[in-house]
């Protein structure tokens, strides 16, 4: 049973590994050819000839060795990329450079057949040999010149005057802004204009019936229901229209209470010593008036 598991797991290991590496192989695309090499890119043994830029479109690092190129569809497995060389590996976003200068002697990167007038046909296959993982038939043309895919390894086949060897294509790519491409659909600016002026009015008329539909609100008087009894047993209902300073007031109130908004006294009292005891407020000689002078009447009395 343990034998068993063993082998089920192992297994699964080595499809999953299969699987990984297939899907990361597909990431390699065909990105750019040249027929006529006499002033581009020179190789390591200083020779200028056709080559082929590979581009790995992944965010994962892809080893391309066992894989096969070729020039002709009918023998896919015309030239086989060594595994045994640490070159085939290709970065993400990065780029790989073959030779087709028919000398596989001079290492991994020459290829074993040429690319000229005639032969321009290209193909990418898997290790295996029969799954075509890109192809490209280059046309004709001039020396120096480089068939490109704009933008990498996706977009279209393109003839290009400047090269980019080992390097991306979007160097040369003219790209058009959007402020660029408007003002071809509307040179003199009459379709701005108008789009602007729209968006100022729509927003002024909204916001005019949002003010105008709170001042109602807020103006509008809000009934209250009040019960009012006609006798024991049977009640009417009163309806009472309450202004809207009412509620203003109570707003306030309310607010005013909620935040301490009163007086508060403290209710702490402090008494401190006098430095001197004798205090010149107390003293007599600063009364209020000063005391009047005793005047002493004597009066005379008629004796019969």
């Amino acid at each position: 049973m343990r034998m068993l598991k063993k082998i089920l797991l192992v297994s699964a290991a080595i499809f999953s590994a299969i699987g990984s590496f297939a899907q990361n192989i597909t990431d390699v695309k065909i990105n750019e050819v040249m027929l006529f090499n006499e002033t581009n890119y020179i190789d390591s043994y200083g020779d200028r000839s056709a080559w082929i830029e590979l581009v790995n479109t992944g965010y994962n690092t892809v080893n391309i060795a066992g894989c096969y190129l070729t020039n002709n569809i009918q023998n896919p497995t015309k030239y086989k990329i060594p595994t045994a060389d640490p070159i085939t590996k290709i970065p993400k976003q990065q780029f790989l450079v073959f030779f087709a200068d028919g000398r596989s002697q001079h290492g991994t990167l020459h290829l074993n057949f040429r690319l000229d007038s005639i032969n321009r046909f290209i193909a990418l296959f898997a290790s295996d040999g029969k799954t075509l993982l890109d192809s490209v038939t280059v046309p004709l043309m001039g020396v120096d010149k480089s068939f490109v895919r704009l933008p990498n390894g996706f977009g279209k086949w393109q003839v290009s005057e400047l090269a980019t060897p080992n390097s991306t294509n979007d160097l040369f790519e003219s790209k058009v802004s959007p402020a660029e491409k408007f003002v071809k659909v509307d040179p003199f600016g009459v379709v701005m204009a108008i789009t602007a002026m729209s968006v100022v009015f729509t927003a002024l008329l909204v916001l005019y019936r949002l003010f105008s539909f709170t001042a109602r609100m807020a103006q509008k008087p809000i009934k209250v229901k009040l019960r009012k009894s006609k006798t024991a047993d049977t009640e009417e209902e009163v309806e009472v229209e309450v202004p809207g300073e009412v509620f203003a007031a109570i707003s306030a109130a309310l607010y005013f209470y909620e935040n301490d908004k009163h007086d508060q006294e403290s209710t702490i009292l402090t008494i401190e010593r006098v430095s001197r005891r004798y205090s010149p407020w107390s003293s007599k000689i600063y009364t209020l008036r000063q005391t009047p002078n005793r005047v002493v009447f004597y009066r005379k009395l008629n004796k019969g």
